[in-house]
């Protein structure tokens, strides 16, 4: 909704951006990373284009969509992080080196899959059972879901077992 606005009354956008800078510059903080970017990235009006007022814009554009691909590299560090501890449940597979980790509480089911598959050198993924307090955890499960679903009132971290993968006929 907000696209179309700043879509339908030119230099909105730009100017609301100034604004959310002094306010912040005015109290002193550092304005967060949304709106550092947000006016390098904003697409040049259709009057620019018509102009040929862009050409001259591209260079300092691509040097700030660099800065800004720095920036976004931020591999969900700034996320909300869940502590694991990741232990082998059969006789079959080997411990990790580190069973201990902390990763984005955004990370799946299927992200331990395919780094336990990793570690252990096994040919897939698709071969282990990703377990919490027995209970074989789905593989689009996000581990704050885990946490809130199946680890609610203990205390961190997250123990998680893993095994290979068990058919039942």
């Amino acid at each position: 909704m907000q696209d179309i606005v700043y879509k339908l009354v030119p230099g909105l956008q730009e100017a609301e951006i100034r604004k959310q800078r002094e306010f912040y510059h005015k109290l002193g903080m550092e304005v967060p990373g949304d709106i550092k970017g947000e006016i390098c990235t904003i697409k040049p009006s259709v009057e620019a284009v018509r102009n040929g007022e862009t050409k001259a814009e591209d260079t300092s554009n691509k040097e700030s969509t660099e800065e800004k691909q720095e920036e976004d590299h931020d591999y969900h560090r700034s996320d909300e992080q869940v502590s694991i501890c990741l232990e082998c449940n059969s006789s079959k597979l080997r411990g990790l080196k580190r069973k201990w980790i902390r990763c984005s509480a955004q990370a799946t089911v299927l992200h331990l899959k395919k780094f336990i598959a990793k570690k252990l050198n096994l040919s897939s993924f698709n071969e282990l059972d990703i377990l919490c307090n027995e209970e074989i955890l789905g593989k689009d499960h996000t581990l704050k879901f885990v946490v809130v679903t199946r680890w609610r009132f203990k205390k961190a971290p997250l123990l998680l077992h893993y095994r290979p993968k068990m058919d039942l006929l």
